[in-house]
């Protein structure tokens, strides 16, 4: 068995930071996965790149932007009739900051 770059150790710690259980086999199977995900990314490090300018976006299409407008909207008393729930004119919907 090749010895990986991914120990043991540190994938069960990677598992207890994503909350996920893994047998001890699974362990041992994601060390030599993890592992050679490690060695590609080095192969890929080791590349020259020097002289090639940096791509970002390889399909050539671009953001096209708006200006925004307002628009009325029609009737705001049908638009709420559909709201579960509503308050001084408004939407009511649940917290979600604490």
């Amino acid at each position: 068995m090749v010895m990986s770059k991914i120990g043991t150790t540190q994938v069960r710690r990677i598992a207890k930071l994503a909350r996920i259980n893994l047998t001890d086999d699974e362990v041992a199977q994601m060390s030599v996965e993890l592992g050679a995900i490690v060695e590609f990314v080095e192969q890929l490090s080791s590349i020259d790149v020097d002289g090639i300018p940096p791509t970002d976006q390889v399909t050539g299409l671009v953001d096209v932007w708006r200006e925004d407008t307002v628009k009325a909207f029609g009737d705001r008393d049908a638009l709420l009739k559909n709201a579960p729930a509503t308050q001084d004119g408004y939407i009511k919907v649940k917290r979600v900051m604490q």
